[in-house]
């Protein structure tokens, strides 16, 4: 990864806290309730799943970065939605994803060349770099932030 696409990677990484909150503008309790299918989740729950998301990767960067070899643990995505009481009210969420992203893309933007290409192994997905995480990372709100467009015009 060169170091221009580096920089619009970690660009869209600060922007995502801004697209989430964009996606939830003016939603009612009912739209943050609504289901839009016996599978989907709710702009809510995405809500919390990403924070949770957020909170996980924020910890997985300081481990490549701290730990040579880091190990990498995935998690049950549904098990945290059953357990962590997905119907509480959004606020705490979403300050935990801005604080969580100004926090790393601190780090990010004075990583090292070296630094960029630290690498751990995900108990999931095998090989896990810096620069790999930061290709997830980068597009994880937006991604959510459609998801949570999707659910509100499903209301």
């Amino acid at each position: 990864m060169d170091s221009e696409l580096r920089r619009q990677l970690i660009e869209k990484y600060k922007a995502g806290p801004d697209v989430l909150a964009e996606a939830l503008a003016g939603a009612s309790e009912a739209e943050l309730d609504h289901r839009p299918g016996p599978q989907d989740w709710t702009a809510r729950e995405v809500v919390h799943h990403t924070a949770d998301s957020e909170m996980t990767s924020a910890i997985r960067l300081r481990k490549l970065l701290a730990e040579d070899g880091a190990q990498i643990q995935g998690y049950d995505e549904q098990e945290f939605a059953r357990r962590l009481h997905y119907d509480r009210p959004i606020e705490g969420s979403l300050a935990a994803v801005r604080g969580a992203r100004a926090a790393s893309a601190a780090l990010l933007e004075r990583l090292t060349p070296e630094e960029w290409g630290r690498e751990g192994t995900h108990s999931e997905s095998g090989r896990y770099t810096v620069e790999g995480w930061l290709e997830i990372y980068a597009a994880h709100c937006h991604d959510h932030a459609e998801q949570i467009r999707r659910a509100r015009g499903a209301s």
